[in-house]
């Protein structure tokens, strides 16, 4: 159910409306979420500022969305589930590689190691140790990639929680996992 009102450009505060007036010249349209993030100028400016630098990050685009996906069983939007799902696909993953990121993990040890600690920088992240990071490391993960686990953990909180409390929902219900 949702929580919060979607505005339209014209209902906005002004910064808002200068946004989201900025993002539909650029690609046409905005999204729900956005749209709802505009009820709050402070919100909508970090959320883009910080989601266009997450952006830059040397994460590979696919294991990005594997994290994603790992770090949203844990939030439970089902928002940010089925875009990320939809978006891992798009990046070229199989379905098996979607259910084992949904369940933290991947049929590689490097990004299984990385995943993993994305969990834990989500869910406990005072229970990683230097060993942690050191195993990080052994597994070639430079870092930068490490320093931007938390970045990527962190937006992925704030869609997630976002979404959650403004009663966000797809429109259509996602594949039932196995």
């Amino acid at each position: 159910m949702r929580r919060l009102t979607a505005l339209e450009p014209d209902q906005a505060p002004d910064k808002s409306r200068d946004l989201l007036n900025d993002i539909i010249a650029r690609r046409g349209s905005v999204g729900e979420m956005v749209s709802t993030m505009a009820n709050s100028p402070a919100l909508l400016e970090g959320y883009l500022a910080f989601s266009r630098a997450m952006k830059r990050v040397k994460i590979p685009r696919a294991l990005g969305e594997k994290i994603s996906l790992a770090v949203q069983e844990w939030i439970g939007c089902a928002m940010c589930r089925q875009a990320h799902a939809d978006a891992a696909r798009a990046a070229g993953l199989s379905e098996a590689d979607i259910e084992l990121a949904r369940q933290g993990t991947s049929t590689d040890a490097r990004e299984a190691a990385l995943i993993g600690v994305a969990v834990r920088v989500f869910a406990e992240p005072s229970s990683i140790t230097d060993e942690d990071v050191a195993e990080l490391r052994a597994h070639g993960w430079s870092d930068r990639v490490i320093a931007e686990v938390v970045g990527l953990v962190t937006l992925n909180l704030l869609t997630g929680a976002f979404n959650l409390l403004a009663g966000i929902e797809p429109r259509t219900q996602e594949p039932a996992s196995a």
